[in-house]
């Protein structure tokens, strides 16, 4: 049985419906984007899902509180996006289903089997996820859950190509999703972009691997000359037509605008730029979304998970428009 939602109830003085996302910001439970809350599929369009595991991570943990403090901090999303003049809740029916929920925390390939599972069933009502993670680990076994129909394209955004190979004895790990999706044929390696990557390395192992397999990896220095148009531009031609997933790492982003993430990159975007390119994206048959590696207890300000709800409006705007498209006139 469903729970009903607040935006189905009325006011018992005005009989006007009650929608909590237009209330003061600082009423109800918090949600994603301030969409209602639901326990099924039923009716949906759209998911909004928080995965609350860093078990993956090299170093610095935290990312598992991501989802609830960029839930936090989604109180102050609005509706009405300034660009395109399109509310997003207007178009779909968009619902928080609330948090992957694990067998064990403590078995890593477990865990990933639970976020496969999870989002099989998902693909399989035929609604589109847009995930908060959680650790980039996360992003493979919702491939896994989502590519059923054969390898998708991929737009990587990111500081790490997270390609390099087995780490302290597991290859469930936050550098290495893309490598397993990749060896899995999940994602087509020549429908794949990687934008953002730079800072040393002990080895060349992640870089190496993606040049090799075809991935397309657009280094910050690129992304500098040839400007957040170019990039699009060129993400666009690799990616193609074809069914195409996002994944956004909140590293990425200069540290100056997110500093609170497990592996901080300094010279990476600004948020403008990384909303900008996120933008740029509309209208990409795209399968699902996610942000990830939100680390708040590296961040007290809040800032970078407010980074991170702002860029989860913009790819639920992304998600919504085909929503829009194939709806009837």
């Amino acid at each position: 049985m469903s729970r009903p939602t607040n935006a189905s109830t009325r006011n018992a003085a005005s009989g006007e419906p009650y929608v909590p996302r237009l209330e003061p910001r600082y009423r109800e439970i918090a949600s994603f984007l301030r969409a209602p809350l639901a326990d099924t599929l039923d009716g949906l369009d759209i998911a909004l899902v928080g995965i609350p595991f860093d078990g993956g991570v090299s170093n610095r943990p935290g990312a598992r509180l991501g989802p609830r403090e960029i839930r936090n901090q989604s109180s102050l999303m609005r509706g009405i996006h300034h660009v395109t003049r399109l509310d997003p809740f207007d178009q779909a029916r968009i619902a928080d289903i609330g948090d992957v929920r694990f067998t064990s925390v403590y078995d890593l390939e477990q865990v990933s089997d639970d976020i496969a599972a999870y989002y099989r069933a998902i693909r399989e009502a035929g609604v589109i996820p847009l995930s908060a993670g959680g650790d980039h680990s996360v992003t493979y076994p919702i491939l896994r859950g989502l590519a059923a129909d054969g390898p998708v394209g991929l737009i990587h955004i990111d500081a790490h190509t997270d390609t390099w190979d087995v780490f302290q004895g597991s290859k469930f790990h936050h550098g290495g999703p893309f490598r397993l999706a990749c060896e899995a044929g999940l994602i087509d390696p020549v429908r794949t972009v990687q934008i953002g990557i730079r800072g040393a390395q002990n080895t060349t192992q992640g870089w190496d691997y993606s040049d090799a397999m075809g991935m397309r990896v657009i280094f910050m220095e690129e992304v500098d000359a040839l400007g957040i148009e170019g990039v699009i531009a060129e993400a666009r031609r690799v990616v193609g037509s074809g069914s195409v997933y996002l994944s956004f790492d909140i590293d990425s982003l200069d540290p100056a605008f997110a500093p609170g993430t497990g592996t901080p990159e300094v010279g990476g975007l600004t948020s403008l730029q990384a909303l900008q390119l996120v933008r740029g994206f509309r209208g990409l048959p795209l399968i699902g979304a996610d942000v990830v590696e939100v680390a708040p207890p590296f961040d007290p300000s809040g800032n970078t998970a407010l980074v991170g709800a702002t860029l989860m409006y913009e790819l639920l705007c992304l998600l919504t428009e085909p929503q829009l498209q194939s709806s009837p006139s």
